[in-house]
Parts: C-alpha cells; sequence; structure tokens
C-alpha cells in the first residue's frame, strides 16, 4: 500500500508556540505509521523552518530545536508541491501529498499558512484562508456573527492606534457591559493575554496586559454560565458532536487550566437539557457555516445561568489537540478513536483541494 506522505507543521513564530507543541506531540504519536510517511517540520519562535529528524519525545520540551534539524521552506508558486530543505549549498525537494499545519494563533491559524500552502498547491487540515482568519480576528468575527443572527454577549472594542483616551473607553464600556468584563486581544488564542477586570483599576491592567499581544483589544460582558463546546466538522456539509462542557477548576478556563495544571473537568454531554444541547448543537453548526469554516472548527458558547440563553463565545479553527484537549475528547466520546479522527481530518483537506472551496 502507497502511503500518503504528510508534513506536520509545530511550533510557531505565536505566543501559543508551547500549546503546539503540545498538540503536535500528540498528533504525530497518533498519525497511523500503516497509512502515513510523516514529515515534522518544526517553525522556532523567531520564524525559522526545520525539516525534523529525531526524537518525536523531543519535540514538548523544545529540545528538537537542538536535534536533527535541516533548513526548509514550503516554495510558493514554485511548481514543486513539497518541502524544499536547504543543505551545503544546494536544494532537494521532499515531496508532500498533505499537511496538517498543527499551529495556534497567530502566523498559523490566521491564514497565513494557509495562503501559503494555497498557492503551493498543497492539501492542508483545516479551515482555508477566509475562515480562518475571520475567526482569529474576534472583532471580525463578532461582527459577522451579530450580522448573521447568532447570539452572542454584548461587546465593544478599542484600537490603541486610534488615540482613544483610556477614560473615555472606560465610561463606554462599563456603561454598555458593566463589571466585571472580559478584556481580550483581538487576535489570540488559549485564553493568552485575557483578564478578568472587575472595576476601572483593574480594567486598566488588563488593556495593557492584552495590548501586549496585539493592538486591538475586545471587551465582553461577564457571563455567569455553563461554558460549553462542540466539536464541528465537514466541507460543504457541517456535522457537530453533541456539546460537552467545561468545568473550570478556576474562576475562568484560562492558560494554565487548559494546558498545565489539567485540573479542569469535563461532561459529555454537557449537563444540559435535551432541548438546549439540540440548540447548542445546531448553533454550532450554524455558526461553522456563518464564519466560512472548512475541515474542523471547535465552537464554544456559554449558556447562561437564570435565564439560559445560549451565547456564542468563540470559534478555535485549530483548536489544542493535546491528550487533554476538548475536540479529540468530544470526537472520541462520539466514537472516533484518536487516530481514526485524524484520518476523517486528511481526507476532508483532500476532498476540500478537490472541491477547489475557495474558503
Amino acid at each position: 500500500m502507497t502511503k500518503t506522505k504528510i508534513a506536520v507543521l509545530f511550533g510557531g513564530a505565536s505566543s501559543e508556540h508551547e500549546i503546539s507543541l503540545m498538540s503536535a506531540t500528540s498528533v504525530l504519536n497518533n498519525l497511523d505509521k500503516e497509512k502515513y510517511d510523516i514529515v515534522p517540520v518544526g517553525i522556532t519562535k523567531s520564524g525559522r523552518w526545520y525539516l525534523y529528524n529525531g526524537d518525536i519525545a523531543l519535540i514538548k520540551s523544545g529540545e528538537w530545536e537542538k536535534a536533527d534539524i535541516t533548513p526548509a521552506a514550503f516554495c510558493a508558486g514554485s511548481g514543486m508541491k513539497g518541502l524544499i530543505t536547504f543543505e551545503n549549498g544546494s536544494y532537494n525537494e521532499v515531496p508532500v501529498d498533505v499537511v496538517f499545519p498543527v499551529l495556534h494563533g497567530k502566523n498559523g491559524e490566521d491564514g497565513t499558512v494557509q495562503g501559503l500552502l494555497d498557492m503551493a498547491g498543497i492539501p492542508y487540515v483545516g479551515c482555508g484562508v477566509l475562515g480562518s482568519s475571520v475567526c482569529m480576528d474576534k472583532v471580525i468575527a463578532n461582527c459577522v456573527m451579530d450580522a448573521c443572527g447568532i447570539p452572542r454577549c454584548e461587546w465593544d472594542y478599542m484600537d490603541t492606534h486610534s488615540g482613544e483616551d483610556f477614560d473615555d473607553v472606560e465610561a463606554r464600556v462599563s456603561r454598555k457591559l458593566g463589571y466585571p468584563i472580559f478584556v481580550k486581544p483581538a487576535n489570540a488564542g488559549s485564553s493568552v493575554g485575557i483578564s478578568k477586570a472587575k472595576d476601572r483599576e483593574t480594567l486598566k491592567s488588563a488593556v495593557e496586559l492584552a495590548a501586549k499581544h496585539d493592538n486591538r483589544i475586545v471587551f465582553e460582558r461577564f457571563v455567569d454560565g455553563q461554558e460549553v463546546e462542540c466539536a464541528v466538522s465537514g466541507n460543504d456539509v457541517a456535522t457537530s458532536t453533541c456539546p460537552g462542557e467545561i468545568l473550570a477548576s478556576k474562576e475562568f478556563y484560562d492558560y494554565e487550566d487548559k494546558y498545565v495544571a489539567g485540573t479542569s473537568r469535563v461532561a459529555i454531554p454537557a449537563q444540559l437539557s435535551n432541548e438546549k444541547l439540540n440548540e447548542v448543537h445546531d448553533l454550532a453548526e450554524k455558526a461553522y457555516r456563518a464564519l466560512c469554516c472548512t475541515g474542523l472548527s471547535r465552537v464554544d458558547f456559554f449558556v447562561e445561568r437564570g435565564s439560559e440563553k445560549v451565547l456564542l463565545n468563540e470559534i478555535n479553527t485549530l483548536p489544542g489537540f493535546t491528550d487533554i484537549s476538548m475536540y479529540p475528547k468530544l470526537k472520541m466520546a462520539a466514537g472516533d478513536t484518536y487516530s481514526s479522527l485524524l484520518d476523517k481530518l486528511v481526507a476532508l483537506a483532500f476532498e476540500r483541494a478537490e472541491g477547489r472551496d475557495v474558503h
């Protein structure tokens, strides 16, 4: 049987570099070696690309950068549908059938790598340029959701380059949203740079933190609710899993809870009535289509306590793929194994490429 040659990208010039190393380690360990010829490609925080020929176990710690690496790149428009490696003053082509960009955040989940691979003519797992870029930018994603009638909590934003005075911003958002307020960089994920502001002083600190990650900052009304997530997949036809629920061990489901401590728990299905489970499920598929997603995405909701309103929080086009991540957990609860899930995502990548889907 001829194996499919799959390049797995990991690392990246992003604040979520370390998360990518964890996700990619899980993906690499679960790809069926009988079906795939695996080409690991590491990207450093400074943006240098390398073909990695070392032990998968070294990736998670970052030690891969000191192991067996060769400078490499994908060349858009070169006519070479594969990885180009550079060594001893010459280059070599490593043919690749498909790419799995296990990259989170900027320079990986935002349409940049997707555009490069489109121009290189290589199929890839996950959303295309449009879906990736729209979902990555919380301001644009929120505007699309508002326009499409997808319910979400009240929100506002500021641009640090606009010169708007903090006092004016604070007066506007506190009047509109009330305290406490969640403060987020417009372009970041995995709870990086996110704070919960309880008053004017903590709002200022939260804005300063978010501004380290992006010049546009999103403000959201605090929702006292259950954190519910769906794993959605598909191209022309989107299908969602039954919703699962995050039972966070801290005040909110932050970076440490997601990836470091691993102390949060999950409930699959979510602790909701059948009516609410169906409502969340249907909204997940609607949002997936509205925001031009293909391949896969995790769609996150709040179900507000008391009112039971279902409010969409955000869509992650390349969610965490670690052993404790919600996307694979939801898919495995629906009957997949980790390996069969990867097979299906690769098949969707080829389907999308053959259909010349422009999203």
